[in-house]
């Protein structure tokens, strides 16, 4: 009884595991396509065009806070709604411990780990922050999780090439070079000096528990309702900050240290989606802006905003996202502050 018991439960994490991977490899066929796209336009212009009915450019119609939210999400919401099923896969793979202990327990090494499986993902900080919750609260691993969140827009392997087919070569070093600190040592100190209530998972597996698509179809529904209006919300206020300092005003601040600490803290809380920060970026160029601010902007917009705080926040606490959004800052900041001195 007890080997056909142990059967079973090895045939339900397989059936687990082989979920998360279709899921995971559909998304990566999705966003690569859509990369390859664009990275093919981006080579024949010799440049890249913002959607400007999202975030406000000057000389260009201003749209309201709703009517921007709405076309942000009209625009995120399949890379969002496989977050959303990712997470939703994490929950139903038992045991909770084989999924954390698949990291191991150096630091370095989880986190080296999770930045390279979140890489490939290509999502956008708002969509990633389903599976950062869904990664956390089922294996209490905050270096890890938060790994997988900031590597899946700061080290998307498209924009990254885009930084360097569209800009200085030395602009794109730096950006890959502050992208690698903020995926990979962030998270380890946050981890290490940050608070955070250990969360208690089961260890085992219910023989009477519901088949699995029952299983995962709940899970998807709880994620949506634990995550998603958090994210509109963040969304709202994003949108509201956005019309209230428009973009122009970045180019004409007075000393380049001042506009480069500008532009890093509006970029945070600002909703972005995939390679959004690229055309913002040639835009603050042309205006007259110096290289550090533009590279501070590709630092800090795609990595973190207010949905992906506002997620982190519930999952763990105000704490972990303070000091997740000021080492985002810090280290936009110091990629500004050397791309300048290197130019």
């Amino acid at each position: 009884m007890d080997q056909v018991s142990t059967a079973d439960r090895n045939l339900r994490i397989i059936y687990a595991m082989t979920l998360l991977l279709v899921i995971v490899g559909g998304l990566i066929v999705y966003k690569a396509n859509a990369a390859l796209g664009v990275i093919h336009k981006a080579g024949l212009t010799g440049t890249m065009q913002p959607r400007t009915n999202m975030i406000p450019i000057p000389g260009a119609h201003t749209v309201n806070v709703v009517a921007g939210s709405v076309n942000y999400f009209a625009v995120i919401w399949p890379a969002l709604l496989f977050g959303i099923l990712i997470s939703a896969a994490v929950r139903v793979l038992n045991p909770p411990q084989w999924f954390s202990s698949a990291f191991g327990d150096n630091r370095v090494r989880s986190q080296l780990l999770a930045g390279l499986a979140g890489a490939p993902l290509m999502l956008c900080s708002c969509c990633a922050a389903p599976v950062f919750s869904g990664m956390y609260e089922r294996s209490s691993r905050l270096g890890p999780s938060l790994a997988v969140l900031l590597a899946a827009p700061s080290l998307n392997p498209a924009a990254l090439i885009l930084t360097f087919m569209l800009f200085d070569y030395r602009i794109g070093v730096v950006r890959v070079l502050m992208a690698l600190l903020v995926v990979f040592l962030s998270g380890i100190l946050i981890e290490r000096f940050v608070r955070v209530a250990r969360i208690d998972c089961a260890t085992n597996i219910d023989d009477n528990a519901p088949p699995l698509l029952a299983r995962f179809l709940r899970s998807c529904l709880q994620v949506a309702i634990r995550t998603v209006p958090l994210i509109a919300v963040g969304v709202l206020v994003s949108m509201a900050i956005a019309l209230w300092l428009p973009l122009s005003s970045f180019a004409s601040s007075g000393g380049q240290l001042i506009a480069i600490i500008a532009v890093s803290l509006i970029a945070l809380p600002l909703a972005m989606p995939t390679f959004f920060e690229i055309p913002l970026a040639l835009i603050l160029l042309s205006a007259g802006a110096s290289p550090g601010v533009a590279v501070a902007l590709m630092i800090a917009g795609p990595a973190v905003n207010l949905p992906s705080l506002f997620t982190i926040a519930r999952s763990t606490n105000w704490r972990v996202a303070a000091c997740l959004a000021l080492a985002v800052f810090v280290l936009a900041v110091a990629g500004g502050v050397l791309v300048n001195g290197i130019h």
